[in-house]
């Protein structure tokens, strides 16, 4: 049965790099929602009250990207999801939606030292290579980092949780 990959972790922590790893390794087709957001949204982006804006957004296209995993897995075909699902209340009832539907899951968490993490992420800006979607500015970082919440004892007995080391991340 085809296999959904949920690749969780905080902003730089390497979560694209480890998961075009796995497809590149035939582990499944990789589904980012960050390059389906700025492909979609970013040229309609406000300049201030942005939050509400992006959350909605968010929303919508996270029902649109489970809609498509499911084609993907009904084909027999493993799906590895980074989605950003950075905080329980919101990861909880996708993996929970994924059980349902009757599809193993594995959430893959990766993390790395805070001041490691913003290197990456200004470089990845800079530098705007295969894993770059758009720009995360210092104070979208912050907050972003603020928000990460790992799987905690439970979510680990409820879901298969794997632990990604830091080397691993490297492809």
């Amino acid at each position: 049965m085809a296999q959904v990959h949920l690749i969780e972790g905080p902003v730089g922590a390497g979560k694209s790099t480890y998961a075009r790893g796995l497809e590149l390794q035939g582990q499944g087709v990789h589904i980012a929602l960050d390059a389906w957001f700025a492909a979609l949204f970013s040229p309609d982006r406000p300049a201030e009250h942005w939050l509400p804006w992006y959350l909605e957004r968010k929303d919508r296209l996270l029902r649109l990207i489970w809609a498509h995993a499911e084609h993907l897995l009904d084909s027999g075909h493993d799906v590895i999801l980074e989605l950003g699902l950075i905080q329980r209340a919101a990861r909880l009832p996708f993996c929970r939606q994924v059980i349902a539907a009757g599809h193993p899951l594995c959430i893959h968490v990766l993390d790395a030292p805070t001041e490691l993490r913003r290197e990456r992420v200004q470089r990845r800006n800079a530098e705007q290579g295969p894993t770059f979607s758009m720009v995360v500015p210092d104070a979208i970082f912050d907050m972003a980092s603020q928000l990460w919440e790992p799987p905690e004892a439970q979510e680990c007995e409820d879901f298969r949780v794997e632990w990604v080391k830091p080397g691993a991340q490297a492809l």
